[in-house]
């Protein structure tokens, strides 16, 4: 699959500004929690060097990517003004101390924990441990998985969190057979963008909603078989849906499954509280099936998807870090197809 980039600048800081910093690094952070202004508790700016304890690794980050997690933080949701300043960012690729290229899995859990998801313990980067929006990240070492050379730094800053979301949701929660038709919600986002190639590379049926006209063409491009506005009457039932969306498509993930589907819910940005419909629920033996984020093995598993399969992530827009504002933004418009990626 090609890689769509719309928008590209130099990461060059400005002479004034370089000859300015004395130490420390450039770091994207979260200063203060302005709900409904979100970028107003942005800072862009020098911090400290990170520490890395005993068994963690410093990555000299070369690229990483925006998540809704991000701009979530920035509204105070699962972090509180105490926590701050937290420098956010979960999804990075760079080189370690030994020159390796690696990309971090961003779930910090307990390593005695079979699947680290499931770890009441767990947290992402930049919740309780400073995140990938920096020149350098402090991570455990066995959070570094080896990065295939035949993907750029920007394409697999990519994958860490909403293309392991979707391997998660598609190959582990869903199990869905070649030829089962799956139904992609809100097809603009970055797991969704994902799913598409995903399901699509793997010889599923995938159709894909979204209430833009522009969306559905992208969504075409990417590997769809069909495209629908959001919230139409479908040709027949799917076999699974992947939700990402919540209150405002709900009521159709749930009418649109066959007798014994299955929908596989891993956000909800359009609210958390639609109706159950949980009659439809048990008279239809519906499965609702919650999955967050994937284990560092999932994450093996997707870098070896790709380099052998050659499908790539969609990025929107290319970014130098010192420009994360702009990101952010665009975002939060919701003016985007696929993930923004932040070069350092």
């Amino acid at each position: 699959m090609p890689v769509l980039v719309t928008m590209s600048c130099s990461g060059a800081a400005s002479p004034g500004r370089a000859n300015a910093r004395v130490s420390g690094m450039l770091a994207v952070t979260a200063t203060r929690i302005v709900p409904e202004d979100p970028l107003a508790g942005l800072e862009v700016g020098d911090r400290p060097e990170p520490t890395a304890p005993h068994g963690w690794a410093t990555v000299a980050v070369k690229a990483t990517a925006l998540n809704h997690h991000d701009l979530w933080t920035l509204r105070g949701v699962g972090i509180s003004e105490g926590q701050l300043p937290m420098v956010l960012g979960c999804d990075a690729a760079g080189v370690d101390e030994e020159g390796n290229e690696v990309v971090v899995h961003a779930v910090i859990a307990d390593p005695s924990v079979g699947d680290e998801t499931l770890d009441p313990g767990r947290s992402l980067l930049s919740e309780k441990y400073d995140g990938t929006f920096a020149e350098r990240v402090c991570v455990p070492r066995r959070n570094l998985v080896p990065k295939p050379a035949s993907l750029s730094f920007a394409e697999a800053a990519c994958l860490p969190t909403a293309w392991l979301t979707a391997y998660r949701m598609l190959f582990t929660r869903c199990a869905l057979q070649p030829g089962q038709i799956v139904l992609i919600q809100g097809a603009g986002g970055g797991v969704a963008s994902a799913a598409i190639a995903l399901g699509r590379a793997a010889g599923f049926v995938v159709w894909a909603t979204s209430r833009d006209e522009g969306k559905r063409q992208r969504a075409l491009a990417a590997g769809a078989h069909a495209v629908f506005p959001t919230g139409a009457r479908l040709p027949s039932r799917v076999d699974a849906v992947l939700e990402t969306v919540g209150e405002a498509t709900w009521d159709h993930s749930i009418k649109s499954l066959r007798p014994g589907g299955t929908v596989v819910v891993s956000g909800a940005t359009s609210g958390f509280n639609p109706p159950a419909l949980l009659n439809r629920v048990f008279f239809l033996q519906l499965t609702v099936t919650g999955s967050t984020m994937g284990t560092r093995r999932e994450l093996e598993q997707l870098l070896s998807f790709l380099d052998a399969t050659g499908i790539r992530p969609t990025i929107d827009a290319v970014l130098p870090l010192d420009r994360a504002r702009d990101g952010l933004a665009k975002m939060a418009e919701g003016d985007l197809f696929g993930k923004i990626v932040f070069t350092v």
